[in-house]
């Protein structure tokens, strides 16, 4: 399991186990934080494609599915 810190999510770089439209690596370009300080919406972008996806945030942590940084 990742460990992730809501607070460290922006601009950081992730890699996807499993390929998919040709798309491994990816940026959080956006995270929106509430009141209570609590992640309401992760925008991440691929880096070849620059498609940008919504996600939630907590699926970063499964490592089977996401490696932190550029692998």
């Amino acid at each position: 399991m990742n460990r992730v810190s809501p607070k460290a999510l922006l601009n950081s770089k992730w890699t996807r186990s499993k390929v998919t439209n040709k798309e491994k690596h990816f940026v959080v370009i956006a995270v929106e934080i509430n009141e209570d300080q609590q992640v309401t919406e992760c925008i991440i972008q691929a880096v070849m494609t620059k498609s940008e996806y919504a996600i939630d945030w907590r699926d970063l942590k499964m490592s089977d599915n996401w490696l932190m940084g550029w692998k």
